[in-house]
């Protein structure tokens, strides 16, 4: 399947309309319209089996991305998220990046890591060196769990032992299995392996095995993007590109100068990334705190991406973070629209869906930059939310549209003027 990503006048179509062309672009067949169609596709039993007392179940809205083009193919991007602004920014950003040749992507193999940590040593790093000697038995004890992965080309493929000598516990040794998960999360995975090697641990070093737990900082396994944009491209009719990149640039030193700054950048991309996360039913909590430590790597939180000119002034962009994402196990296989949504994207490994999310993540902080190096954030995004303010005002049916146009017209979008219009429409 080879869907065209450009969504034609996608954002007038009613949602049926929408449904009808996503069908036809991605073949989706009766029993995935019905599931996007209806409410209710996590039925309460299969809700049920996912967590612990549940009582229902909770919607938000899942739209469609267009326009993505990574390394010359066309994605269509599934997000759920409730926030105004973010599905229209990314696709916009995406249409001007397509006509600059798309997104370029790549990334490094799925690997994880998963701690050991030993305690009451007297002497870790001679503890560090018994592990080392021992790496072969260390690694056949944790691929004797997971004989299906070791059988897919995954397994444990090498540990690293790193010394804490002076803790307020005392010295600590912390070994690390580094497991290819293939096309799993690998949460799972790595946490029995942690678990299978203890005992051959503390054998091996005379120590006490505390904690055995995967890291969410999976910096072995990295998701990678990068978009080139002409001058040409971004101008508007109040400004021209030259002036957009300077304001661009000047955006993105600020947050990676000021912590303070990078907090709310960095959020910016995680609010293209996280909906992704969500619709394929990853693990968004997992994802959000290996971004933010690695964007802390170098001992100061700083600025998940990168933006500067190249020779020809061209603004060129690019990010690269921690992506742990599958396409096995866990709410991607039990939740029936997690699984549509994979359908949808067309990804054939774990690791192409984390490119499409740094794609999109890049994307998405492109957007925020050019509307705060240009008209400012608000502008956009509450011309966006005036429709939200129409519901919250009452408005029901066609007078959602009509309060939404006037209140973005007036720049004036708040529930009372909301309240105002939607009287004035009625008494006519």
């Amino acid at each position: 399947m080879a869907a065209d990503s450009r969504l034609p006048n996608f954002r007038a179509l009613t949602p049926q309309q929408r449904l009808a062309h996503l069908a036809s672009a991605c073949e989706l067949d009766n029993d995935d319209l019905t599931l996007l169609g209806q409410p209710g596709a996590l039925n309460i039993d299969r809700a049920n089996g996912m967590i612990e007392n549940v009582i229902g179940t909770f919607e938000l809205p899942m739209a469609v991305a267009g326009n993505f083009q990574l390394n010359g193919r066309d994605v269509i991007v599934p997000m759920v998220v409730e926030e105004p602004s973010i599905v229209a920014a990314a696709s916009f950003m995406a249409k001007l990046a397509r006509d600059c040749g798309g997104f370029e992507t790549s990334s490094t193999g799925p690997l994880m890591r998963a701690q050991v940590q030993v305690l009451g040593l007297g002497d870790p790093y001679g503890a560090r060196q018994a592990l080392l000697r021992q790496r072969a038995r260390i690694l056949d004890v944790a691929n004797s769990r997971d004989k299906v992965l070791i059988g897919l080309g995954g397994g444990c493929r090498d540990i690293e032992v790193h010394v804490f000598p002076d803790t307020a516990r005392g010295p600590m040794v912390v070994m690390h299995l580094i497991v290819d998960v293939r096309d799993a999360m690998g949460a799972n995975t790595v946490n029995t392996m942690a678990e299978a090697v203890s005992p051959l641990v503390e054998q091996l070093t005379g120590g006490t095995v505390r904690l055995r737990i995967l890291s969410n900082l999976a910096d072995l396994r990295l998701a990678r993007a990068r978009v080139r944009l002409t001058a040409e491209v971004l101008k508007t009719k109040e400004r021209s590109g030259e002036d957009i990149i300077e304001g661009v640039i000047d955006a993105y030193t600020f947050a990676a100068v000021d912590p303070y700054r990078a907090a709310t950048h960095n959020k910016g991309i995680m609010n293209g990334i996280d909906p992704i996360i969500v619709a394929t039913g990853n693990d968004w909590r997992a994802v959000e705190a290996g971004a933010h430590a690695y964007a802390v790597r170098g001992g100061r939180y700083t600025s998940l991406t990168t933006w500067e000119k190249d020779r020809s002034g061209a603004l060129v962009g690019s990010i690269e973070l921690p992506m742990p994402v599958g396409l096995v196990g866990g709410a991607t296989k039990t939740h029936p629209l997690a699984r549509l949504a994979l359908k949808v994207m067309d990804v054939r490994s774990a690791q192409e869906l984390g490119e499409v999310c740094a794609a999109v993540g890049l994307a998405q902080n492109l957007g925020a930059l050019r509307a705060l190096a240009t008209e400012g954030i608000q502008r956009g995004h509450m011309a966006l939310h005036a429709r939200n303010i129409a519901l919250v005002a009452g408005a029901v049916g066609d007078e959602i549209d009509a309060v939404a146009r006037r209140l973005a017209a007036e720049h004036d979008v708040r529930t009372d003027r909301a309240v105002a219009i939607l009287e004035e429409l009625r008494g006519r």
